[in-house]
């Protein structure tokens, strides 16, 4: 899957698209969480550097239903992204139409645009040709480096590629995708995937497609529940999804045909309520004193076995938390994980909001290999499943 690289454009001259994820959290009018600004510095300074006569940015933030909602504005964006880049950051009142091009057409050159929120217009999402075409009088080049995105068959992430006659992948983009393929096609072993979260249901694709690789799978959160329901254990009022049920019997089954160790909770933290200041016991999995009350996070002998199982592990791929880590009584497990993740000696790999959240409460993030941009995207790649975004851009 080699796509054709920034590196390898000549920009000199060039007025640059570049589609970036700046789906970024809003508070009191600032940007309260620049990760992902940080994320696209690297291939807007490449740009930069190469030449381009200008470089317009365009992005999504939150889901404002194809109609503008000042909340969602990008505005704010463009002040503290500006000040990331130590480089001039003008915004744009709008994204299309000739207000738009006008502006583009007329900023010095060397300039950096934030066009506004491209969901304030319906035709993103729909994917509309006649939206790409308004963008693409603002470019000479494309370049996709938002990963968070590359699912979404979007006017900015699909229909406009077509319309540019260079296009090709941002810095960011390749990075995650080297990661991801590595894990596909070559990972050093062992390899061991860790899967938590809600729903097995969310994730019985990237099983499916990860059972053939992996060495061990290790099982975490209330998706657990739906696996050891399947296999007789007492789960009270744990989250359970019984029409799942045959699809957990079939994993397990084909984890023994691909020989893979299935690791799944020996003890976990009960509550009868998902809520600080309930009452927690710690029990075996197999103790029927569950009675009513909801599993909330793996218990600390299961917590243990998941760290010993990583020490001699080479790579890694992480994805959902063991448990409710937002609440302080049920974070044990998946802080206990965060932290065996960031010491072992091999590739580490995180995809998933929550996945990230948990290695930034656990102070671990700088030791992790790759933290994903895009947690959707990286399931639905690992699944197996087109991206596209990726699909369409040029191969080398």
């Amino acid at each position: 899957m080699a796509k054709q690289s920034v590196n390898q454009l000549d920009l000199e001259g060039q007025r640059v698209f570049i589609r970036v994820d700046f789906n970024v959290p809003i508070e009191a009018g600032e940007v309260s969480d620049d990760t992902r600004l940080r994320a696209a510095l690297p291939t807007i300074r490449l740009v930069l550097e190469k030449g381009a006569r200008v470089v317009v940015l365009g992005s999504h933030l939150g889901r404002p239903k194809g109609k503008p909602v000042p909340e969602m504005s990008l505005k704010p964006v463009a002040t503290c992204l500006a000040d990331l880049l130590k480089h001039p950051v003008i915004f744009s009142n709008d994204c299309i139409g000739n207000s738009a091009k006008e502006f583009v057409e007329n900023v010095p050159e060397n300039c950096v645009v934030l066009l506004e929120n491209l969901r304030f217009h319906p035709g993103e999402e729909q994917n509309d040709p006649d939206f790409a075409k308004q963008l693409a009088t603002l470019a000479d080049v494309y370049i996709n480096d938002a990963f968070g995105v590359a699912h979404r068959a979007h006017a900015s992430v699909e229909a406009l590629v077509h319309l540019l006659p260079v296009v090709g992948t941002g810095l960011l983009i390749e990075r995650e995708l080297g990661y991801l393929s590595q894990l596909l096609n070559n990972p050093a072993r062992p390899f061991v995937a860790i899967l938590g979260g809600a729903k097995v249901s969310d994730k019985i694709e990237i099983i499916q497609n990860l059972l053939p690789l992996v060495d061990r799978l290790l099982i975490g959160g209330a998706m657990a529940y739906t696996f050891l329901k399947e296999m007789g254990y007492p789960v009270g009022r744990s989250l359970v999804e019984n029409d799942k049920l045959v699809a957990t019997q079939n994993i397990i089954a084909s984890g023994k045909k691909h020989d893979v160790t299935l690791m799944l909770p020996v003890d976990h933290v009960v509550a009868e309520k998902m809520e600080a200041g309930s009452p927690t016991e710690t029990l075996e999995i197999d103790d029927p004193r569950i009675g009513e009350r909801l599993g909330l996070d793996i218990g600390p002998r299961t917590a243990n076995m998941y760290c010993d199982t990583l020490r001699d592990v080479q790579t890694v791929f992480w994805n959902g938390p063991m448990g409710v880590f937002e609440l302080e009584a049920f974070a044990q497990g998946t802080l206990a994980v965060a932290k065996a993740v960031a010491n072992m000696s091999g590739t580490s790999i995180i995809g998933g909001g929550d996945s990230i959240a948990a290695v930034n409460k656990a102070a671990v993030a700088p030791h992790i290999t790759h933290i994903s941009t895009g947690g959707g995207a990286a399931l639905e790649f690992l699944s197996g499943r087109t991206l596209p975004g990726i699909a369409v851009l040029s191969e080398v």
